[in-house]
C-alpha cells in the first residue's frame, strides 16, 4: 500500500506531502489543476518512462519520495533480495532525483539503484489505469496479451518451440538452396573436381617447384665448368702430374741425397690438399647431377598448377582449399537427398513440437476466454450493464512465437443486438465501464497492488457514475485504490478525499493538494455539481450523495 508521497520542485509543484490510506482514495479538482502531475511524479519515482522535462522552472533539481507498506510475503521482497536491499520494519522507501540537465539518481531504502530496479519493484507495488487505456481495448492487437494476462499463460514454451522451428526451417531452406545451386552447375563441378583430383596440388608446392626449376636451370649452366675443373684436378690433370713428379724426385734422391726431401714432402702435402679439393668438386658435381627429364617434369607440373590457378582466379597456394570446396559441393550434390531428408525430418519434428505447444496454449486461451466472459458478466451487472454481453473470440491466426491464435473482444450492449468490435458498438461511457470491468477481472483477488484509475469514470454520470464508484469502492475493500475523478458520485464514495488546486504565487503558477475534511466535502461535491457558484440546492444534493455513500 502506498503510504505517502512527497514531491519537491516537479513541474508546477514546489512542495507537497500527501499521506494516503487504505480503501478508496479520491482526488478531485478543476481540469488543468495538476492532477496528472501527481501521476507523473509517482511514475517518475517508480522508474516509469514519461515526460522528459519534469524539474520545476527555476529549480536546480526535482525530487520525489514514495513510502510503501511492505507486509511479509509481499512480492517486492523477492526483488529486494535479488539486489541485496534490506527492508526494515515492513517499509519500502523509494527516492528519486532529477537534475536540471536530465540526470536521474534513485535510492531504495537508502541503497542507490538503477531505473530497472525501480521498474521491477513498481510491477509488484502499483498498477495504473489511465483515461486512455480504452485504446488498448479498441486495438485488437492488444487483446491477446490481455487474455494471456488473465489466464496467466506461459508463452515461453511456444516461443522456444517457434525458435527451434525457425532454425530448422532456415537450415532446410539453406540446404535446398545450396543443393539447387550445385545442381545447376553439376557438369562444371564434376569436370573441375576431376581436374583437381588428377593434378592434386599441394600447399606450397608451386613455390617448391619454382625453386627446384631455378636450381636445375642454374645447375645445367655450371655443371660443364665444374666437370672440366674436376678433370683438371684428377688423374688426367694435376693429380697425375704431381704423382709423376713425386715418383721422379724419389728416384733421383739416390744421387741428390737429402737435398730433394723437402721438395718431396711439399709435394706430398700438396697431394693431400689436392685430394680434398677433388672430393669437394666431386661432391658439388654429384649435387648438380639430375635426370634431364626431371627438369622437364618439374616445369610441366609448375606450369599446370599456375594455369589451374589462373583458370579459377586464385593464387596457386589457394588451389588445395578450392579443390576441397569443389569436392564438398560435389559431395553435397551426391549426398543431398540423404542430407535433405534428415533436415526435413528435423523440420517436421520441430513443427510437431511447435504445434503441440501452440495447441496447449490455444486450449489454455480457449478455457480462459470462457472464464473471462463469465467474470465480465458478473462485473458488468453492478455497473448497470447487466444486459450487455462481452465475448472473447479465440480465432486461428498466423503462427508465430506467441502461438497460432488471434484474440478479439466483441460486445453487444443491448439484448438482441448483434455483437461487434468495441469501437463500433460501445459509446465512450460504455467503454469506460468495460475497461473497469476488465481491469477488475485481470486484477482478480490480488489486494497487494495499489490500483490507480485516472478518470475511469469519464463519459458517465448519475446512477451509472454511482455504480462505477461503488464498484471502485468494492475493489478497494481490503486494499487501496486511488481515483482521479470529475464525478461527484464517485468522489462521495471515497474513504479519503483530496482536492488538487492551482494558484498564482507572484508570477509563478503552482499546484497543491489539500485533504478535504468531512465538513468540507459537502462544498467540494457541490462545486463539482454546480460549478463556481455553489447553491443551496447543490449543497443539498452533495449532502445526499454523502449520506447515500455511508
Amino acid at each position: 500500500m502506498l503510504r505517502s508521497l512527497e514531491i519537491r520542485d516537479m513541474l508546477i509543484i514546489d512542495r507537497l506531502a500527501l499521506d494516503l490510506g487504505a480503501g478508496l482514495n479520491v482526488l478531485t479538482g478543476e481540469t488543468g489543476a495538476g492532477k496528472s502531475i501527481l501521476l507523473d511524479s509517482l511514475g517518475f519515482v517508480l522508474g516509469w518512462r514519461g515526460r522528459a522535462e519534469l524539474v520545476r522552472q527555476g529549480a536546480d533539481q526535482g525530487e520525489v519520495t514514495a513510502s510503501f507498506d511492505l507486509p511479509p510475503g509481499h512480492a517486492a521482497h523477492a526483488v529486494l533480495a535479488e539486489h541485496s536491499i534490506g527492508a526494515e520494519d515492513g517499509e519500502l522507501l523509494l527516492r528519486r532525483v532529477n537534475t536540471r540537465d536530465g540526470r536521474k539518481t534513485a535510492w531504495v531504502n537508502g541503497t542507490r539503484v538503477s531505473g530497472d530496479v525501480l521498474r521491477a519493484l513498481s510491477d509488484t507495488l502499483l498498477e495504473l489505469h489511465g483515461q486512455h487505456d480504452d485504446r488498448g481495448l479498441l486495438d485488437v492487437h492488444g487483446h491477446r496479451a490481455l487474455l494471456d494476462a488473465f489466464a496467466g499463460s506461459d508463452i515461453a514454451p511456444v516461443a522456444r518451440a517457434w525458435s527451434a522451428l525457425s532454425l530448422a526451417r532456415r537450415a532446410l531452406k539453406q540446404a535446398e538452396a545450396r543443393r539447387n545451386e550445385a545442381k545447376a552447375e553439376e557438369d562444371f563441378l564434376r569436370h573441375a573436381a576431376a581436374e583437381f583430383e588428377r593434378l592434386d596440388p599441394q600447399p606450397g608446392e608451386e613455390a617448391e617447384l619454382d625453386t627446384r626449376r631455378r636450381t636445375m636451370q642454374g645447375a645445367e649452366r655450371i655443371r660443364d665448368d665444374v666437370g672440366r675443373a674436376l678433370t683438371a684436378i684428377g688423374p688426367q690433370g694435376a693429380e697425375g702430374q704431381m704423382i709423376d713428379a713425386t715418383r721422379w724426385l724419389e728416384g733421383a734422391t739416390e744421387d741428390a741425397a737429402e737435398t730433394l726431401v723437402p721438395a718431396i714432402d711439399a709435394l706430398n702435402r700438396a697431394m693431400v690438399e689436392l685430394s680434398e679439393a677433388q672430393a669437394g668438386v666431386e661432391s658439388c658435381l654429384d649435387a648438380l647431377s639430375f635426370n634431364p627429364h626431371e627438369l622437364e617434369e618439374a616445369e610441366e607440373r609448375l606450369f599446370a598448377i599456375r594455369a589451374l590457378a589462373r583458370k579459377h582466379g586464385v593464387q596457386p597456394d589457394d588451389l588445395p582449399d578450392l579443390g576441397a570446396d569443389l569436392r564438398a559441393r560435389l559431395d553435397l550434390l551426391d549426398a543431398s537427398e540423404g542430407g535433405l531428408a534428415e533436415l526435413a525430418a528435423a523440420e517436421r519434428a520441430a513443427r510437431a513440437d511447435y504445434d503441440r505447444a501452440a495447441g496447449e496454449l490455444t486450449a489454455t486461451r480457449t478455457a480462459a476466454a470462457a472464464r473471462l466472459d463469465t467474470a465480465m458478466a458478473r462485473e458488468l451487472a453492478p455497473l448497470r450493464m447487466d444486459r450487455a454481453t462481452f465475448t472473447t473470440l479465440v480465432l486461428p491466426g498466423t503462427p508465430g512465437p506467441d502461438g497460432v491464435d488471434e484474440v478479439a473482444f466483441e460486445v453487444a450492449t443491448n439484448p438482441g443486438a448483434p455483437s461487434g468490435p468495441l469501437n463500433k458498438i460501445a459509446s465512450g461511457g460504455e467503454l469506460s465501464r468495460f475497461l473497469l470491468a476488465l481491469k477488475v477481472c485481470l486484477t482478480g483477488g490480488d489486494r497487494s497492488l495499489t490500483l490507480i484509475f485516472d478518470e475511469i469514470d469519464r463519459g458517465v454520470g448519475g446512477a451509472t457514475a454511482d455504480a462505477v464508484g461503488r464498484r471502485l469502492k468494492a475493489l478497494a475493500d481490503g486494499g487501496q485504490v486511488l481515483v482521479v475523478t470529475h464525478s461527484p458520485q464517485v468522489a462521495a464514495l471515497g474513504d479519503h478525499h483530496w482536492r488538487v488546486e492551482k494558484y498564482i504565487s507572484g508570477d509563478v503558477t503552482l499546484s497543491t493538494v489539500t485533504p478535504v475534511a468531512r465538513d468540507e466535502r459537502v462544498d467540494e461535491l457541490a462545486r463539482m455539481l454546480a460549478g463556481d457558484t455553489i447553491t443551496d440546492a447543490a449543497r443539498g444534493a452533495a449532502q445526499a450523495l454523502l449520506d447515500a455513500a455511508v
